[in-house]
């Protein structure tokens, strides 16, 4: 740890054991918050923020900022999104049929929209295109992971230092608007069209809570370290050969390539020096997913300078105020009619309030909430986590560089 001309530097090491603090932090708040728990706030997020607030405190009083290496945080991204390359199995893609391809052709339809709104309002207020593209696809669809993955490139390439802040204060106040918007999306269509489910089905998010915890032994962790690195390895081949042909893309994405190749490629019985099948949705891959991300999400939040974002507070959340608009519109006039109008339509609504502005399990807390009081939707619970977990990432990954180019 370093001060030097008003500038305090925190090394990767003590960065990482004071991430690891924020996450418990952040569970402690989540414990004693009614708030936090009803609209699902994650806790990376809520105790990254409450510690950010402390740093901004800190600089107004002394004028000192405080600075990370984060270093071990990219390297924790990568982590995160090649887990989810290893679970992608491409036999799901046809478990949800016909609504599957309905429910991701609206989505991928929809981050058009939502770069285009961003933009078009980003510009009505004289500020730099890019920012809209900040508080659009790249923060909401995508998620703080996506924010922070994108942002310094973004920075780099159209010379905005707090391109990193934007995206996350987008993200996180993208987050808080879905889970507002999913319950009462559900709760109108519902009542209005007096929709019930089509039978008794059992609770699929309930059977879940209560399944007792997984034993994962050392050697099951070691074993899905070891393809997490065979993974990363082979993703950061292929992001030099894309290099070599002019397509610059973050490592993670190639990682996460790499991942679903080899899930999907490589017969699970091809033998191992393990001896073990290839450990897809095990759960020592959800474990070290949860930890890569979790630490993630702390370390990002928590380094945020809150005090960057005073000039730009304004036109963020009259950005956010549009597309959050924009995304009640959707559910409403697009994604209910063409899901059928039925039941599980209006829980795919309450899914797609938190696909729009949120998150994955956003979405899915969005759901859990409804299906709780008006009864299951199995086809939700299938279709909504494969757009969200899945196809999105990938879209992201090329719709993003593609409006950067035409902006740049």
């Amino acid at each position: 740890m370093d001060y030097v001309d008003g500038v305090l530097r925190i090394e990767s090491f003590l960065a990482i054991t004071l991430g690891i603090i924020v996450l418990f932090l952040g569970r402690r708040l989540t414990q004693v918050s009614s708030f936090l728990k009803e609209f699902s706030i994650p806790e990376p997020v809520s105790g990254g923020i409450l510690v950010s607030v402390l740093f901004a405190i800190i600089h107004y009083v002394t004028q000192v900022n405080v600075e990370f290496d984060l270093a071990t945080r990219d390297l924790l991204l990568v982590y995160f999104f090649t887990t989810i390359g290893i679970n992608a199995s491409l036999k799901d893609l046809f478990k949800g049929g016909k609504p599957l391809l309905i429910l991701l052709a609206i989505t991928i339809c929809y981050m058009l929209v939502q770069n285009l709104t961003g933009i078009g309002v980003a510009t009505l207020l004289d500020q730099p295109a890019v920012v809209g593209m900040l508080s659009g696809s790249v923060s909401l669809i995508g998620g703080h992971g996506t924010a922070i993955a994108w942002s310094p490139k973004i920075a780099d390439m159209f010379d905005l230092n707090t391109a990193m802040e934007i995206g996350i204060a987008s993200a996180t106040f993208g987050l808080i608007l879905a889970s507002l918007m999913g319950g009462p999306i559900a709760k109108y269509l519902i009542n209005k069209h007096n929709l019930t489910p089509s039978n008794d089905q059992k609770m699929d998010v309930g059977s879940l809570q209560e399944a007792p915890e997984p034993k994962i032994t050392s050697y099951d962790f070691l074993d899905a370290m070891l393809a997490i690195h065979v993974c990363i390895i082979i993703g950061a081949i292929l992001n030099e050969a894309i290099s070599g042909f002019g397509l610059e893309l973050p490592l993670f994405v190639t990682c996460l390539f790499a991942g679903i190749l080899i899930s999907n490629l490589i017969p699970a019985s091809y033998p191992r020096l393990t001896g073990t099948r290839w450990p897809s949705r095990k759960p020592a891959i959800a474990l070290i997913a949860d930890m890569s991300l979790g630490a993630f999400l702390a370390m990002s939040l928590m380094s945020m300078q809150l005090w960057a974002l005073v000039d730009l507070a304004g036109p963020i959340f009259m950005i956010l105020g549009a597309q959050f608009i924009v995304a009640i519109a959707v559910a409403i006039f697009i994604v209910f009619p063409l899901m059928g109008r039925t039941y599980d339509a209006a829980v795919v609504c309450s899914g797609f309030g938190g696909i729009s502005l949120g998150s994955t399990p956003t979405a899915m807390a969005n759901m859990s909430a409804v299906t709780q009081k008006y009864g299951n939707s199995h086809q939700a619970f299938i279709i909504v986590p494969l757009v969200c977990a899945f196809f999105i990432d990938l879209a992201n990954a090329l719709i993003i560089p593609y409006f950067l180019k035409t902006l740049g």
